[in-house]
């Protein structure tokens, strides 16, 4: 069955408005009015009613929270001491500070939940170091950009969360199912860093550190080491939900910032002013985006997309390799938020009819959108570590590619084998 011109057209007009550089939240309004006055599917009241209700979940709550956390980790210095003791724990062997790095960059992710957030932080405080240490400056600015995918990918996250309102599925299942699936993927590049140091011979570590040392750096680091620990446990022994775990963060990352006087009474008008602007930004697009994926199901085109690809192909294999392409895609020209409220309606049914389990087709959804973060030329990732590091964006992007080499193997290996990411939860 074909998709026809009335359906076509409009998702034409939204991607061409896209590539023109309207912003996404006018790309996608103009796209929705164009689709429901063609189709004639539902009055324009239908797009009022849903900007409303899309935005009117309690667990989307979480998202400027986690954002805030984010702000409020590299204010407080608690990223810096994490980096600090993953360079004690693993400086001293050969690619030791790279591989301290791309640590650090998990331990950051499984707090703060944003891949940008996570390159922009670890970005200031490490591409200087690694320099030192001899690597280049555009590999140093590569290594970065590809730890900091973990952003999305380790829990607590805030894709998943967008993800689990889009097609109904708790956050905490979901956070759940990604922590191996998220593990993986970190040391993947931790191995390829390994690896590329061996062959170039950027850097031979340096002394390692003493017991004592160490030590001193975990108990140094203890609140950022904790902070997961206390969002996860509360949430896995039922204490509190995901959005609470979201506020406990919080509540926790700004008083140890104000304890320690690294965050003052002043510091947090700047700190809700840059949470909010961001906020500003997704929010608007997830309840457009939310009322795309109603418009789309009023008018049958997730039944359309299903047909297609089964036509197309019969084979679990190559229906999960034709999702990867466009999610791979997909992530490459445009942000993670979008991109889940736009594809994962249009591509859920599809999984559904491959017998693929809901939790697997989430986290495969969300670590092939995190490849997208640092594929050329427009992968985010790229752009982010430019701007910190003021490196040019073209050498980043051709050193970025053993990494992104390898992350398309991990994440297609996350969507062949169902038990990676059902394992923690359960089939």
């Amino acid at each position: 069955m074909a998709i026809s011109l009335e359906i076509l057209l409009p998702l034409l007009l939204i991607v061409a408005l896209l590539v023109l550089g309207v912003p996404v939240l006018f790309s996608i309004g103009i796209g929705i009015i164009v689709l429901l006055q063609v189709t004639g599917s539902f009055q324009l009241t239908f797009f009022g009613d849903n900007l409303y209700s899309g935005l009117d979940q309690f667990a989307l709550i979480a998202i400027p929270l986690f954002i805030l956390t984010g702000d409020a980790v590299v204010e407080s210095g608690i990223s810096e001491k994490l980096i600090t003791f993953a360079d004690r724990v693993v400086g001293g062997f050969k690619s030791g500070v790279g591989s301290a790095t791309v640590l650090g960059c998990g331990l950051f992710a499984s707090i703060s939940g944003s891949n940008a957030a996570d390159a922009a932080a670890i970005g200031r405080i490490s591409h200087g170091s690694l320099k030192d240490y001899g690597y280049p400056g555009d590999y140093a600015a590569a290594l970065i950009a590809s730890g900091a995918t973990t952003g999305i990918l380790i829990p607590p996250s805030i894709a998943y969360i967008i993800i689990g309102v889009t097609i109904g599925i708790s956050a905490s299942e979901l956070f759940l199912a990604a922590i191996l699936p998220g593990v993986l993927i970190l040391f993947g590049i931790l191995f390829v860093n390994i690896y590329v140091n061996h062959r170039h011979d950027y850097e031979r570590g340096h002394e390692f550190a003493s017991p004592s040392e160490m030590l001193t750096a975990a108990w140094n680091a203890r609140e950022g080491l904790l902070i997961p620990l206390i969002i996860l446990g509360g949430i896995y022994s039922g204490i509190f939900t995901p959005t609470e775990s979201a506020a406990v963060a919080v509540a926790v990352t700004v008083a140890i910032g104000v304890s320690q006087r690294r965050i003052t009474l002043g510091d947090f008008q700047t700190l809700f002013e840059r949470s909010a602007v961001v906020n500003g930004v997704i929010s608007p697009i997830i309840a457009v985006a939310l009322a795309l994926s109603q418009s789309f199901n009023a008018i049958g085109l997730p039944d359309l997309i299903v047909n297609l690809f089964a036509n197309s192909t019969g084979s679990f294999h190559i229906a999960v390799l034709l999702m990867f392409v466009v999610l791979i895609v997909a992530g490459a020209v445009m942000e993670t938020t979008p991109n889940i409220l736009l594809l994962a309606p249009l591509l859920f049914p599809v999984a559904q009819e491959i017998g693929m389990n809901p939790v697997h087709f989430a986290v495969f959804l969300n670590s092939a959108l995190g490849v997208g973060f640092i594929t050329p030329p427009f992968g985010m990732n790229l752009y982010v570590m430019s701007g910190v590091t003021e490196e040019s964006v073209l050498p980043i992007a051709s050193k970025i590619l053993p990494f992104l080499a390898a992350l398309i193997g991990l994440v297609l290996l996350i969507g062949f084998v169902p038990s990676i990411s059902t394992v923690l939860t359960g089939p």
